[in-house]
């Protein structure tokens, strides 16, 4: 497949932060065998990784760029070739400008992407329950003191949370290309937002359930939350709704004035 060929696949693009409802979407969207909504993807990685080569003493004294571009060109294609389904929906912060960037040169077709909003606070109260219940959590493995050295590690530069923030910021430059659906009215309104993503994916709606929801499992491979902490990815049974989360009142004080007004 050469880079001006376009994949028989469709291809979107899912930008969230972490807590929001990104294992329930993809646990209801994957319902249909049409499509994968895939756990985090590596492919933006992948992409970055092939154009630092070219910074490489390595690259630049044999600097052969299309061949390099080639490679680049057909990450994604080449990456979902051998899945089933018809429509992926791609994980990552594509929507930052130095991805949005690369995904100009390297992508080379429009595309759209499905945005995932929640109150920051609220994000990180959900972190916090779940690194304050699960001892094994990436958070707790590190040196920090308290509550409050955890939630700002979640928010630096490099942090799990900020490169998810700059994405969902920067997306808001790009109306025409998003759709933007809040935690709040996916898990109170569920069925009409997913009819809404259908009618932005402009694929005919599925008959989705909306009870008991599935563990994330793609092709036969699901999380391995051993990795980064013991219920990361975890669905709870029942029917999908808004659940008061008590760590709200837990969230240290300093946290609350540093990141309340970033609300969605």
């Amino acid at each position: 497949m050469t880079s001006e060929q376009k994949t028989s696949k469709k291809l979107f693009f899912l930008v969230a932060m972490p807590r929001s409802g990104n294992t329930l979407f993809a646990s209801v969207m994957n319902q249909n065998p049409e499509i994968a909504a895939t756990a985090n993807s590596i492919t933006l990685e992948i992409m970055k990784d092939l154009f630092l080569l070219k910074q490489t003493d390595v690259f630049q004294n044999y600097p052969d760029h299309k061949s390099l571009n080639n490679i680049m060109d057909t990450v994604y294609d080449n990456y979902y070739k051998h899945w089933p389904q018809r429509i992926i929906i791609d994980r990552g912060p594509v929507m930052t400008k130095p991805n949005l960037n690369l995904m100009k040169v390297h992508f080379k077709r429009p595309f759209k992407c499905i945005v995932l909003l929640r109150d920051l606070i609220d994000v990180l109260a959900s972190y916090m329950q779940w690194y304050t219940e699960n001892p094994d959590a990436f958070p707790n493995k590190y040196n920090h003191k308290n509550d409050e050295e955890k939630l700002l590690a979640l928010m630096n530069k490099d942090g799990a949370v900020a490169k998810e923030l700059e994405a969902i910021k920067n997306s808001y430059n790009y109306p025409d290309m998003c759709h933007y659906v809040k935690y709040d009215d996916l898990v109170s309104n569920t069925e009409q937002e997913f009819k809404k993503i259908y009618n932005f994916l402009e694929e005919p709606y599925y008959p989705h359930y909306f009870e008991n929801l599935k563990q994330i499992n793609i092709n036969g491979i699901g999380y391995d939350d051993t990795i980064v902490g013991k219920n990361m990815h975890k669905l709870f049974g029942g029917k999908i709704r808004k659940v008061y989360n008590p760590y709200i009142e837990k969230i240290p004080e300093r946290i609350k004035q540093k990141y309340a007004h970033i609300r969605f």
